[in-house]
């Protein structure tokens, strides 16, 4: 198995070329290639190639892992939520995304928790089989952290090592913002920090990118759910994990999800049919309507923060993406990154890493590397 290389081991390479130039590339080490953007003093850019396909893992072997990983249900604000979790340790608290589960974690699970970690991953509310009120206004960032803060209660600490990807991370960054007394430290994937503008969001979508855009298109409650019914969970999820189209994702009217039924979509090497057929038992068992909520509350929680405008997250960060996300790669995200700002509105924001030829769900498509990262990071707080 690979190991991608901490950020420690930089160190020297980086002090090497920071007089020479802005932007040094380094030599190929085990087969990873560095090029770092020495942004100031503080804040080191890494951007790096992995040209080795990571060794796949005995099915059997996996399977008997996966069956270690505790199952219990709990009670939190006033919900009951589904939470997976293994080992004993520090707690590091997982936060997943759309469309996923706590599973999209289960290679970091079984990672780190024989690392000597307590490693804790929920269906977020409306996801799997946590409970979903029906309600778009029970989807509001304050339901969600709410969640989240009696979830830490609940394992009987009072900080946690925080990873998290897409809204996971959107909500991870409201956690850091509301209680930055519960998190010791945070791993973000794919999302930096998003400072309130002065237009609420879903407008601001629209003015930039169009009807079209797909977060405008999942504002209609039932609409978006009756075209994933029509072309069929297992095929909409396969679309959408399997793109890797760059750039803010719209979708067509006549057909949103690109699918055809003369033309298969081939599952990613990183994600099995195994992978599949557990996200389709879950989205069809609970539906969609949940999950979209997030979406319909954005404008919500553009009301409900506006005594935040302007506010720094004061939590040491670390943030991961891949070079063809869609979300880095929306017009204005890279500058934000790279330029200062970001570091601007998060100054305990340690390391950016970016991950060459990597798509959006950079955690299951880099398991070993992700896992490195997180733990070389988490190592130093």
């Amino acid at each position: 198995m690979q190991r991608a290389v901490g950020f420690k081991r930089l160190i020297p390479l980086m002090a090497a070329c920071f007089c020479v130039a802005k932007q040094v590339c380094l030599n190929e080490t085990n087969g990873f290639r560095f090029l770092c953007h020495i942004q100031s003093s503080s804040l080191v850019i890494i951007k790096f190639h992995i040209h080795k396909e990571p060794q796949g893992e005995d099915e059997g072997r996996k399977q008997e892992k996966m069956e270690g990983i505790h199952h219990r249900l709990v009670n939190v604000n006033g919900i009951t939520m589904h939470v997976a979790e293994k080992g004993k340790g520090p707690v590091i608290l997982f936060l997943h995304g759309f469309p996923e589960l706590w599973y999209t974690w289960r290679h970091q699970i079984l990672a780190l928790s024989s690392l000597g970690y307590r490693t804790v991953a929920p269906d977020l509310r409306g996801y799997g089989d946590t409970e979903a009120p029906p309600s778009i206004t029970s989807y509001s960032c304050m339901h969600i952290v709410g969640d989240l803060v009696a979830l830490v209660d609940s394992l009987g600490v009072e900080r946690v090592f925080l990873v998290a990807h897409d809204w996971g991370a959107f909500f991870g960054w409201y956690l850091c913002l509301f209680r930055p007394d519960r998190v010791k430290a945070f791993v973000s994937l794919s999302v930096p920090f998003m400072p309130r503008k002065s237009l609420k969001p879903v407008e601001s979508m629209r003015l930039f990118f169009g009807d079209d855009y797909y977060i405008c298109r999942f504002q209609e409650p039932g609409k978006i759910e009756a075209e994933i019914a029509h072309y069929g969970t297992s095929n909409v999820l396969k679309s959408i994990i399997s793109s890797r189209k760059p750039g803010p994702p719209c979708l067509p009217r006549d057909n949103a999800f690109g699918i055809k039924p003369d033309t298969p979509i081939a599952l990613p090497p990183w994600f099995s049919q195994e992978d599949l057929t557990f996200y389709t038992n879950k989205f069809n068992q609970k539906g969609f309507t949940g999950a979209l909520n997030y979406y319909r509350a954005l404008d919500l929680n553009w009301e409900l923060t506006a005594a935040w405008s302007g506010t720094q997250v004061k939590v040491p960060v670390k943030f991961i993406v891949g070079d063809i996300d869609c979300v880095y790669t929306t017009p204005g995200m890279k500058k934000y990154v790279e330029s200062g700002g970001f570091k601007g509105d998060v100054p305990l924001l340690d390391e950016v890493v970016v991950m060459e030829g990597v798509g959006h769900f950079i955690n299951q498509e880099r398991a070993d590397e992700i896992n490195s990262h997180i733990l070389d990071f988490i190592k130093k707080i």
